[in-house]
């Protein structure tokens, strides 16, 4: 998972819906799960879900969807969006049913169940009155369902029984002819209704599992498929105002993906990966918690439509790349506790900073090391995330902190794992090519992790550290047992020094929120709901050519007020803006109103950051050339 500033199966058995089920167990743990969404037949913007388990020989059962999803380390509450849920009998009689809390109903005199029937609402329209993650959504999480657009992450619409999550799920949707479907779901064929209009297209999982790891999207869209060495690349786009094209995003895309699978080298990879995209048009009832979400063969992305197409692709190369990689870890290279996932009261394990810090720092790192950046651009990447990282916990121990992920203090400091955990892959990266004169590095080590483990063998959590050690050098353990299961902050200096890096003023590039590294430029004023410009954004070239002054109230930016209510949002938009746009922005000074309108130009800082030092010995530079492929 990535936040923005914010199997193949041998066959299907199909068990009709008769009263002569197997019995040969307590459970029909052998009976495949025959599920059905009909998006022809949407009620108040809920779409119907059918759900027949087989035969149960047990008097009460408990069918559940998921509090938590893997990926996210956050409270979902699936449930929460379940409407009229009803248990039916054989012959055509409701059950009793309880709602045992927010995702779990108990279902009596289960052995004449023949199938649950309910009805699910989306999340994305109602995330500011506390869709999935509540005051902080993720919306690639979520779902939509709209005339022209279904986002179907199937956790949100099929749950699973206790004990049948290891049973083999037969899926059919329904949708309008004529819409576009993709799915990561083995599709295993299509109905076509007598009059054409209606198509079921019929998918199979393995298991539960693999309901939730293969999201869908229906309706209008936007596809390209490529080829990208030997993977077939889907990239489907939802664009409410079509703004952006899947075609324009392609060459983005397949760059990306050559360089990303020439990075990873042997390190096995998909036949078919599949990238989402919904694009948010910003209104009240639309996703507002960017970024994506990954799975082992697809990832899920929202990104706001009003992007700048430079911007939307850089997003799409930072964020996408990062999901990318996530096939390492933990996909790859995984604990008990992401293996053996509980949905309802998950376990988690110790190691973010390797799930997702290592991965976000794949995720900058081969961009240098593949020529697609400068490094001065990679530089100036981690001299944010050091000041950033800085502005959260640095004390804290992360293995705590990972452990801990869903409770206060930890939950807050999560963001760290994108920050601090990125830059603890980095000094382990440095570590290792420095003691090996430049053969090892942090992906050698991931290589031999996924070697000894791979996505079918969970390591045991409390062991990794000592098993990296053992595999590495004493000087990679002390640095685990002192930064990361410790509470010692980093000295990024020692690692620099070591590839001949320093610290020293220089003008860099910023954008248009920051006078350099992550100071931001705006301050707010809860009592009046003012927003305003700080005295530091005189130091960002830009705006001091506009003659803004400190105090400056903001009123509206590119014709669109600016209040406390929306100001993440405008803010965000403002973070992606690119030179050479035109802006308009109404301020107010002294009382007085103040228009300005200009063409955005490159906006730089003066800033204390990371440059080559030019004293730096052979050696030192041999290592930092080992680290950047120069």
């Amino acid at each position: 998972m990535k936040k923005l500033f914010s199997i193949l199966a041998l066959g299907i058995i199909l068990i009709s819906c008769d009263p002569k089920k197997s019995t040969t167990n307590d459970l029909a743990v052998n009976t495949p799960i025959l599920t059905s969404l009909d998006l022809t037949a949407v009620n108040e913007d809920r779409v119907p879900v059918s759900i027949n388990p087989g035969r149960f020989t047990q008097d009460t059962v408990i069918y559940r969807l998921p509090r938590v999803i893997q990926g996210t380390y956050s409270v979902s509450d699936f449930g929460k969006y379940v409407d009229d849920l009803q248990a039916i009998t054989y012959d055509g009689n409701t059950l009793d049913v309880t709602k045992i809390d927010d995702n779990s109903w108990q279902i009596l005199n289960a052995k004449s169940l023949d199938k649950i029937t309910y009805y699910v609402n989306d999340t994305y329209d109602i995330e500011k009155g506390g869709g999935i993650g509540g005051e902080q959504p993720f919306s690639p999480a979520g779902t939509n369902i709209e005339p022209d657009n279904y986002v179907l992450n199937l956790h949100g619409f099929i749950g699973y029984f206790d004990q049948l999550k290891s049973n083999q799920y037969s899926l059919e949707v329904t949708a309008p002819s004529e819409f576009d479907r993709t799915s990561a779901l083995q599709s295993v064929g299509t109905e076509t209704s007598e009059d054409g209009t209606e198509i079921t297209s019929k998918y199979f999982a393995p298991r539960y599992f693999d309901i939730t790891d293969n999201p869908m999207m229906y309706g209008n869209l936007d596809v390209e498929e490529f080829m990208v060495g030997d993977i077939k690349i889907v990239l489907s786009l939802y664009s409410p105002n079509q703004k952006h094209s899947a075609s324009s995003l392609k060459k983005t895309v397949f760059e990306m993906m050559e360089a990303q699978k020439a990075y990873l080298g042997d390190i096995n990879s998909t036949p078919r990966y599949d990238i989402y995209v919904y694009l948010s048009e910003g209104d009240e009832d639309s996703p507002k918690g960017f970024g994506a979400l990954e799975h082992h063969t697809s990832t899920v992305a929202v990104f706001p439509e009003d992007m700048p197409v430079e911007s939307l692709k850089s997003s799409m190369v930072d964020v996408i790349a990062h999901e990318f990689f996530h096939i390492v870890t933990p996909l790859s290279v995984h604990s008990e506790d992401i293996h053996y996932f509980d949905y309802n009261q998950p376990t988690f394990s110790k190691h973010l900073w390797m799930y997702e810090g290592v991965t976000e720092y794949f995720a900058q790192h081969f961009q240098v090391y593949e020529g697609l950046v400068k490094p001065e651009e990679f530089y100036n990447t981690i001299d944010q995330k050091i000041s950033t990282s800085k502005s959260l916990d640095d004390a804290m121990s992360f293995t705590k902190m990972s452990e801990n992920v869903l409770e206060e203090p930890y939950a807050s400091n999560y963001y760290n794992v994108y920050m601090k955990g990125a830059l603890i892959g980095m000094c382990i990266d440095i570590l290792m090519r420095k003691e090996s004169d430049g053969n090892r590095s942090m992906l050698s080590l991931m290589k031999a992790l996924s070697t000894k483990y791979g996505k079918d063998k969970p390591f045991e959590d409390d062991k990794l550290l000592d098993e990296i050690t053992a595999m590495t050098y004493p000087s990679v353990g002390e640095f685990l047992n002192t930064h990361v299961k410790g509470e010692t902050p980093i000295d990024y200096e020692e690692y620099f020094e070591m590839v001949g890096l320093t610290k020293a003023e220089k003008e860099v590039e910023t954008n248009y929120i920051f006078s350099g590294g992550q100071n931001i430029i705006f301050d707010g004023d809860q009592s009046t709901g003012n927003i305003m410009f700080k005295a530091n954004a005189l130091q960002n070239s830009f705006w001091k050519s506009q003659d803004i002054q400190a105090g400056d109230i903001i009123k509206k930016v590119n014709e669109k007020e600016l209040t406390m209510q929306n100001a993440n949002q405008v803010l965000q938009g403002m973070f992606s803006w690119q030179e050479g746009q035109e802006i308009t922005m109404e301020l107010e000074r002294d009382g007085e109103t103040i228009l300005l309108e200009a063409t955005l130009t490159k906006p730089t800082a003066i800033s204390k950051t990371i440059v080559e030092d030019d004293n730096a010995t052979e050696a030192q530079i041999a290592t930092r050339k080992a680290w950047l492929n120069q």
